[in-house]
């Protein structure tokens, strides 16, 4: 690799990198703020009793959660809320803990920031002068069908665990208001910011400070062992590093003639299908990269590589980061759900959502 292209690499990683770091702050600190806690507690009051609504009043914050604040941030502090959520109303663990693994996955669809795919995708469209709006216009409707596709399943598969009615939990415990408030403001901001085409790492990185001045000022203690992900940062970055290499010594060649050209549905499906398949045998961010010049110069094929890769790894539990994190919650709050049951049910969503929300790239 030359000095020019290390520095193309750099270029191209490096906003990548301060999002993932400033983003996955910004959550915790959110979090631990209470936004997280109080919004649960929202949740299954305003579900009135009714586990359907309750279950649906959730899935709208998973979603919310995963467009703005990205997959991971979804699977490592929705998890617990809606784990939380399940122990106080007498809810089946598996409901809530599945839709938030699956949403995590599906709903990355829609913004650049919801996804490190979708990051590395905004790269490539800027090299083409496209942007934010163009990522946004191309995404919608497949973000739009994925999500619907996942929760349709998920009513199917646990739709006995939707039926009857709960106690209302009791309010949440106390936090300090202040505090909350700058939070859940900077929360609420930061999805109109990214999709008005703000660069996700300058907004990122300007929340994290606010909610870590404000933190310093209000509760000190809230910063004590605040978790960065410096290894996974890191991790990302060397599997990148490889990639390139790889795509130099004729990875790119040897997988664009593998698949078909074109933007019609048999090409889209190929290209899609492939990005599902590879993630889970390697993880869904190697996969992009290996998989991305195949999709070079086409917004479909770039977008339908995505529906693969973000919504495709649903399988193998190493098939993205989130679902490792979403094991490590569960895990710590003593709830298991045995893979004989997740593997076929995940199979069975990955093939739904991606050939649904690519075949619905060719309608739009």
């Amino acid at each position: 690799m030359t000095g020019a292209e290390a520095l193309d690499l750099a270029g191209r990683l490096g906003p990548v990198v301060v999002f993932l770091l400033a983003i996955t702050v910004t959550a915790e600190l959110a979090e631990r703020a209470g936004v997280f806690d109080v919004a649960g507690h929202a949740v299954a009051r305003m579900g009135g009793g009714r586990r359907w609504v309750l279950w649906v009043l959730f899935s709208v914050f998973a979603v919310g959660a995963t467009i703005v604040l990205s997959l991971d941030t979804t699977a490592v502090l929705l998890t617990p809320v809606g784990l939380a959520i399940a122990a106080q109303v007498g809810l089946d663990p598996r409901l809530l803990a599945v839709t938030t693994l699956w949403i995590a996955n599906t709903g990355s669809l829609l913004l650049p920031v919801s996804n490190l795919t979708n990051l590395l995708a905004l790269h490539t469209l800027g090299r083409a002068g496209l942007g934010h709006t163009d990522f946004v216009k191309a995404s919608w409707a497949p973000a739009i069908v994925a999500v619907v596709v996942t929760l349709l399943l998920v009513a199917l598969l646990h739709r006995r665990s939707l039926r009857g009615s709960y106690d209302v939990a009791p309010p949440a415990e106390p936090h300090d208001v202040v505090l909350l408030r700058v939070s859940a403001v900077v929360c609420v901001v930061l999805g109109p910011l990214f999709a008005l085409g703000a660069p996700p790492w300058l907004v990122s990185l300007v929340a994290a400070a606010v909610l870590l001045a404000t933190t310093w000022w209000r509760g000190r203690s809230l910063l004590q062992g605040l978790p960065v992900p410096w290894l996974m940062a890191a991790g990302f970055v060397a599997i990148s590093v490889v990639v390139e290499v790889l795509q130099q010594r004729g990875l790119s060649d040897l997988v664009t003639g593998a698949l078909p050209a074109g933007t019609g549905a048999g090409a889209l499906l190929a290209l899609a299908g492939a990005g599902a398949g590879l993630s889970n045998v390697v993880n869904n961010l190697p996969a992009y990269l290996a998989l991305e010049p195949a999709a070079a110069g086409s917004v479909e094929r770039l977008v339908a590589l995505l529906v693969g890769t973000n919504a495709g790894p649903l399988v193998t539990p190493w098939a993205s980061l989130a679902t490792l994190l979403w094991i490590q919650r569960c895990r710590a709050r003593d709830v298991v759900i045995p893979w004989r049951w997740l593997v076929p049910a995940g199979l069975a969503c990955a093939v739904l959502v991606v050939v649904s929300a690519t075949l619905s790239l060719t309608l739009v």
